[in-house]
């Protein structure tokens, strides 16, 4: 009998992750093969869970640095970050220390007694806009030649590179390029340097190459190789949730799990996760461990679709103001509820659309290309017979409850 810890809203590993085995083998063998690798994939499909999964694995033949870059808003920030992932590397760190020889003399012998958020101030100190990649080269160095083959794993790289990029309006400025290009091209001469010595995998969660596009910039990752991350099929899924009931003690009606991956349509590990969350809480509070296929439809409806939902779903607007400028995230999130109210953004309302935005000195079918391709990475639309149409039914219905009273469809405006 399978069994399985919820995990929701965390890494997990070990009994808490579930399946995943060919994804795992896969990843472990591109970066047996010397591959640096872009790991690509919708919000909340466990990409973090993948890499430290994957890290465990590799552990007795790799130095594993996981690095979460999501708080960066400089190259320098990131320099520090990679260098208080090597301290706890006891014969990395006593070379790493040189690097730092400026600021670190003045901590004296207690630079090995102090807090690492104390550390990382003072590291901070002692780079500038001027020697940071000078300092990064030198860490590289030192990571190339250690005793075992290094896999760097550089998680929210995308939040990162967004930071740096753009404005607070989200425009893209001048400044934030050249900085973007500097860092990604020193990332870039890196990882082609330490070939061999060194694998770098980049995540994040949200696209990094629609944010690099935008700026012109998809040159700087064109040696990484994308690893696409599926959504689990079906019957994963419905496994996964009767994993989960058989260590919380739910009993579900014949075919229950089964409507529950039915209504999700799109089978995303953490939505999966939340809606037997949902399940489970419901069963607690009434002191009945059964589920009913009325239960999961009143779940479903109350839990999924209902506060709870909101403020995980919420997400996926606010993501769209971060990737695309005002005037284009107007135009998306129009688009979006197009096809969430009508069932499909379609060639004709496409077309309407662009006479509904005339963006002054830019053509209006470009900008929807970008839009459209922005959305099709991030997993919001894809492709269907007649136009396009969500990927996840959730998602749709979550849009179309919280836009349709107060949506007309562009082909009905003006009637």
């Amino acid at each position: 009998m399978n069994r399985l810890k919820m995990g929701q809203g965390k890494v997990v590993t070990g009994e808490w992750f579930w399946d995943r085995e060919k994804e795992k083998e896969l990843f472990a063998q591109k970066i047996d093969d010397g591959a640096h690798v872009l790991l690509v994939a919708q919000r909340r499909m466990g990409k973090t869970s993948l890499m430290a999964e994957v890290a465990e694995l590799l552990a007795d033949r790799y130095i594993c640095l996981f690095v979460d870059l999501q708080k960066c808003q400089s190259a320098s920030d990131a320099i520090v970050e990679l260098s208080l992932k090597i301290h706890p590397h006891k014969s990395l760190w006593e070379k790493g220390k040189g690097v730092f020889s400026n600021v670190l003399t003045k901590m004296a012998d207690s630079v090995e007694s102090v807090q690492i958020s104390e550390l990382g101030v003072t590291l901070r100190s002692g780079l500038t806009l001027g020697n940071w990649a000078d300092k990064g080269d030198q860490l590289f160095d030192i990571l190339a030649g250690a005793e075992r083959p290094v896999v760097l794993l550089l998680d929210e790289v995308a939040l990162m590179v967004n930071n740096i990029l753009k404005d607070e309006d989200h425009d893209i400025t001048v400044e934030g390029k050249a900085q973007t290009n500097e860092f990604m091209s020193w990332l870039r001469k890196n990882s082609i340097k330490h070939q061999g010595k060194i694998r770098i995998v980049i995540s994040g969660s949200i696209g990094l190459e629609p944010i690099l596009h935008q700026a012109r910039l998809s040159a700087t990752v064109n040696n990484f190789v994308p690893f696409e991350l599926d959504p689990w099929d079906e019957e994963t899924a419905s496994n996964c949730i009767k994993a989960l009931g058989n260590e919380y003690g739910i009993e579900f009606n014949e075919g229950a799990p089964e409507e529950m991956v039915k209504m999700l349509g799109c089978c995303i590990p953490h939505h999966v996760q939340m809606f037997f969350t949902n399940v489970y809480d419901r069963c607690v509070k009434r002191g009945d461990m059964h589920c009913s296929m009325q239960d999961v439809a009143e779940v479903y409806k109350s839990g999924m679709l209902g506060v709870r939902g909101h403020v995980e779903l919420t997400h996926y607007e606010e993501r769209l103001e971060k990737v695309l400028p005002k005037e284009l995230c107007a135009l998306a999130l129009d688009m979006l509820t197009e096809a969430a109210v009508t069932g499909l953004l379609s060639d004709e309302a496409i077309a309407a659309f662009q006479k509904e935005y005339p963006l002054e000195g830019r053509d209006v079918g470009e900008i929807q290309k970008e839009i459209i391709w922005v959305l099709e990475h991030d997993g919001y639309l894809k492709s269907g017979e007649k136009g396009y149409v969500f990927v996840s039914k959730l998602l749709r219905e979550w849009w179309r409850n919280r836009y349709r009273r107060f949506f007309t469809p562009v082909l009905k405006r003006g009637v």
